[in-house]
């Protein structure tokens, strides 16, 4: 059976959405005409490189996620994923020679607390180890306490069904705030609320009839840990970062907003494919490689949280591409441009007086993409299931994402290499009334 990663989620939810977004009217204010020349982001911009503790570090303890690839669920087996349990110190290594600001790792509540009330000191002594050497590199550390991944033990409880779960898991996050609140960290609670509900639902975690109970749980967990963090971390930045969804996001990721937004400190975001009539047809459910890439719905996205949260600031916690294999894409587009294009548009952004302060890649390095190795993200290729070495090979996005990172963005008369789409919905109708331009 294929499991579904949270960007096929994505897709389906974005074909899903679809006729919401062609039915929607939206009020929108016309924008500034396109400046001939874009300012860089300047020297308190947050540069930043994400991955997530299951995904990459391998060497997995028994969870919910190691279960689901036991019992057949997944596309590839697990194995020790890119081995960044052993690798960290080259890995974080790799993304100080990028000049980033914000390194983005995930703690591995499995890794932690392998039993009820036991705290496994190995487990501990790695974190510490990895968030000391993000510090020591010179970069900020934002800590993921939750990337939907729980102990096995929790999972014998019912997981998320159990309502017991919640104050399990805040005495986890509660125990990593404490240890590693010193390193003045920046936060993110639970990486994609809907999502992660979607994929428990999809592999059982969860009954359909289960979904409010679940997240209500998460918002009850997300509310009361964002209240100690700043007990003990009085100046705290602390999210749960969404995943945008084209023309449709209020659908799928407003009911979890609402029920924390008196409790985010920024807004993040996450960020990938696009949508416009003439790419409908062009989702693909399995083949994400395949799917639309719009650099410019980064300006919508962000344009679309401004106007929820005024005031706000927002922070691209996660963006890329997605290749087959590492493998060029079929429609010739490569990293280096994706992301200069991509960046060209949050300086766009930020001279229409958006509020965004940071932006991360996804990924330093391909990993394991829910179920599957033949998605990549990475800034570094690393090829699993062949290269016994796990060599880690640089693609051409890692001189572009030096070059930005030095100079603050792309150069101030930078084109993109691809103009924006005729009419996207990527915030709804907002896009095709009053769409963004490049100058002629």
């Amino acid at each position: 059976m294929r499991s579904h990663s949270r960007r096929r989620a994505f897709a389906t939810f974005a074909a899903a959405t679809a006729a919401f977004a062609i039915g929607a009217t939206t009020t929108a204010t016309a924008r500034p005409e396109p400046p001939e020349q874009i300012e860089p982001l300047g020297p308190d911009f947050l540069w930043g490189v994400a991955a997530s503790g299951y995904q990459s570090e391998g060497h997995a303890p028994d969870s919910n996620w190691s279960r689901y690839v036991a019992a057949g669920g997944t596309e590839d087996p697990y194995l020790n994923s890119i081995d960044f349990f052993t690798r960290y110190r080259s890995d974080i290594a790799l993304a100080a020679r990028l000049g980033v600001k914000v390194y983005r790792i995930g703690i591995e509540w499995a890794r932690v607390q392998p039993k009820p009330g036991e705290w496994d000191k190995n487990g501990l002594a790695f974190y510490d180890d990895v968030i000391a050497a993000i510090s020591t590199a010179g970069m900020r550390p934002m800590l993921t306490l939750d990337h939907w991944v729980y102990p096995g033990w929790e999972v014998d409880r019912g997981g998320w069904n159990n309502a017991g779960i919640v104050g399990d898991w805040l005495a986890y996050a509660t125990r990593i705030v404490d240890r590693y609140a010193d390193y003045d960290p920046l936060w993110v609670t639970f990486n994609e609320p809907a999502f992660y509900i979607v994929n428990e639902l999809r592999h059982g975690g969860i009954s359909p009839w289960a979904v409010p109970m679940m997240q209500d749980r998460i918002a009850q967990a997300h509310n009361s840990i964002y209240d100690h963090i700043h007990e003990v971390q009085p100046d705290a930045m602390v999210t749960s970062n969404v995943a945008y969804i084209p023309g449709g996001d209020d659908v799928v990721n407003k009911p979890m907003i609402d029920q924390i937004s008196a409790r985010l400190d920024f807004i993040g975001i996450d960020y990938y494919y696009g949508l416009s009539p003439d790419s409908l047809t062009q989702f693909s459910l399995s083949e994400l490689w395949r799917n639309p890439l719009q650099p410019e719905g980064i300006y919508y996205a962000l344009q679309h949280y401004s106007r929820q949260f005024p005031g706000v600031p927002l922070y691209i916690v996660e963006n890329g591409m997605p290749t087959r294999d590492g493998a060029t894409r079929a429609d010739g587009y490569t990293r280096a441009d994706s992301l200069r294009d991509t960046v060209y548009w949050l300086q766009r952004a930020r001279a229409d007086g958006i509020d965004v302060i940071g932006y991360n890649y996804w990924s330093l390095t391909d990993n394991y993409e829910w179920g599957s190795y033949t998605p990549r993200f990475g800034l570094y290729t690393v090829d699993v299931l062949t290269d016994p070495t796990l060599t880690r090979k640089p693609t051409d996005a890692v001189a572009a994402y030096t070059a930005i990172t030095k100079a603050g963005g792309v150069p101030r008369n930078y084109r993109p290499t691809r103009l924006p789409a005729a009419c996207s919905f990527t915030d709804a109708t907002a896009s095709c009334d009053d769409p963004v331009t490049v100058p002629g």
